[in-house]
């Protein structure tokens, strides 16, 4: 299967890529015909600070009290927090960077993390939103907990709507016949190929 990868690079620089894999996968909501690994963005450190200046740069004069990660993207977030409290808008500002669990698809806030978002300017950090389903639903909890969404940034993303401007750093114009699609409809299914791996936000594992 990793034979058949090969490597995407951001338009900005060459120190952000993804990579991307054809073939059949299941993932939490769908099936999709590519795997994008962005293992490389989550666990390098000059991935990672090169990833969260684009999005930085992307946000420009937006303020940030907290930053939402999603996806294993903390490391990414702690380093857009850093970029963030040296920029005006957001200057020598003590940026919090929170991880809160997802329930049933819907943002869970124990008491510890409440007034990271309560009366908060607040930005959502994802590795990959390509329907939207799951980032509208977290926005949508951050406003249920008290808070004020200001920004949704994910390195591979879809065309969805959201009401909070969305930043994404790939996007389907790169991988231009990416198709998802439920388990039910999914033509692979229906065309008799077997699923390759099953994918989620810590990677793939392959069905032998």
């Amino acid at each position: 299967m990793e034979k058949r990868a090969y490597e995407i690079f951001s338009k900005a620089t060459r120190e952000v890529s993804i990579k991307v894999i054809p073939g059949h996968f299941a993932t939490r909501h769908s099936h999709v015909n590519y795997c994008v690994d962005m293992t490389k963005v989550k666990s390098e450190l000059n991935a990672s600070k090169a990833t969260a200046k684009l999005f930085c740069d992307a946000l420009g004069a937006t303020p940030v009290d907290t930053i939402i990660t999603l996806d294993r993207m903390k490391m990414v977030g702690a380093f857009i927090a850093h970029y963030l409290s040296h920029t005006h808008i957001n200057k020598g500002q003590d940026i919090a960077v929170i991880s809160p669990e997802i329930s049933n698809d819907k943002l869970l806030l124990r008491d510890n993390f409440l007034s990271y978002v309560k009366d908060k300017r607040v930005m959502l950090l994802t590795a990959s939103a390509t329907t939207g389903k799951d980032v509208n639903s977290v926005v949508e909890g951050i406003r249920f907990y008290g808070g004020i969404p200001v920004a949704v940034a994910n390195v591979f993303g879809g065309d969805f709507a959201c009401d909070v401007p969305v930043y994404k750093l790939f996007g389907l114009s790169d991988v231009p016949d990416y198709s998802s699609n439920s388990s039910v409809g999914c033509p692979l299914c229906k065309a008799g190929v077997k699923v390759d791996a099953v994918v989620n936000s810590y990677g793939y594992s392959k069905i032998i």
